[in-house]
């Protein structure tokens, strides 16, 4: 009796099973009704209204560049009998660079001088000459004779003048080249390291005012960018940049605008058909054992700063023509949409001028 009592329980359950399936599957499939579906209550991301310090910026981008380089040229066209330093080596101001031979000069400036000397004994002769002539000469009777004498006199004064100037010019080029027999043993002008023109070898035969290399100081450094007409009125001397290397994405570098151009370099832009106008700006740094020359380098300009700024989440600010609102959070889940008045405006954070409070939430619904 027990066994035939569980056998009908278990058909019961059973048909009451597929008679509940079968009237869901009627209800969804035959009258297209849905189940009801639990509804929740809309999802809000809140921002407080802080006090706190905001900057513009603007971006830029670039490379570094050895701020002073010293050019090093020969003083005159020689044999170089001495080379003193190496390539990539350290000078001090005054160290001896390399030493030239002294004969070539040696005899131009004794040719020269003994040019000199006879120009002014030359001279002296024509006028003892002159003086002689004009001691022992008759009197001149005739036009002819007058006119004559008056054209040797005034060819006497032109060829003492024209020689003077010759002297002069002479006088000037003896003093240039004892002024470069003195550079014959060259000194460095300037403390840093020493680059050759030409890695590979140093130049034997030196030509006049031949580049030789250069003395670079590697503690000074300057950040060379370019900058758009949009933002170069924006960009003045003195003003704190933040730069990052591109090789090293960790280190941040102090500098500061030293320069900023008035005048335009034009460079062909990639997206457009016509040139695109781009202004220098030169932004010095501080010294960094891992900064060198030519690196790319990228950097964040400081327009302006407020200190104690009331700021929001720019995410949360709804901009409408001209207007700037939020909505703000007036609890027990009320919001009202509340008109502000906006300042200093970046990518993270806008300053509010009016219409907030510190301690303020705004949502985004």
């Amino acid at each position: 009796m027990k066994r035939i009592i569980k056998r009908t329980v278990k058909w019961i359950i059973i048909v009451g099973i597929i008679g509940a399936a079968g009237y869901l599957l009627y209800t969804k499939v035959f009258k297209g009704e849905e189940p009801a579906a639990v509804v929740e209550p809309p999802q809000v991301i809140s921002f407080p209204v802080t006090q706190e310090t905001v900057t513009s910026t603007v971006q830029v981008k670039g490379k570094s560049k050895y701020q002073e380089e010293t050019l090093v040229y020969a003083p005159y066209a020689s044999k170089v009998t001495k080379w003193k330093v190496e390539n990539g080596g350290q000078v001090k101001k005054g160290d001896v660079l390399f030493t030239l031979d002294e004969s070539a000069l040696e005899n131009e400036i004794a040719t020269t001088e003994a040019a000199i000397r006879k120009a002014k004994l030359e001279a002296e002769l024509n006028a003892f000459v002159s003086q002689q002539e004009d001691t022992s000469a008759t009197p001149i009777g005739t036009e002819a004779e007058r006119l004559k004498a008056l054209a040797t006199q005034e060819t006497a004064r032109l060829t003492d003048e024209l020689n003077q100037a010759n002297s002069a010019i002479q006088e000037r080029e003896l003093a240039e080249k004892k002024a470069k027999l003195k550079t014959a043993v060259y000194h460095a002008p300037a403390t840093g390291i020493f680059l050759y023109d030409s890695s590979t070898e140093r130049p034997q035969m030196l030509t006049d005012n031949q580049y030789i290399g250069k003395i670079v100081d590697l503690g000074k450094l300057e950040f060379i960018a370019l900058v758009g007409e949009q933002d170069i009125f924006r960009i003045k001397q003195g003003m704190q940049v933040k730069v990052k290397m591109t090789a090293m994405k960790d280190l941040t570098i102090a500098g500061k605008v030293t320069k900023v151009s008035k005048f335009a370099t034009t460079t062909t832009g990639q997206n457009t058909a016509g040139q695109v106008p781009q202004f220098e700006v030169v932004i010095s740094l501080q010294p960094e054992e891992h900064l060198i020359g030519g690196l790319s380098l990228s950097g964040d300009i400081e327009t302006l700063r407020k200190e104690k700024a009331t700021v929001v989440s720019s995410i949360a600010v709804i901009h409408e023509g001209d207007k700037a609102f939020v909505m703000l959070d007036k609890g027990n889940s009320q919001y009202e949409r509340k008109e502000i008045k906006i300042g200093i405006e970046t990518t993270e954070k806008t300053e509010v001028v009016s219409g907030l409070k510190p301690g303020d939430t705004v949502v985004l619904q």
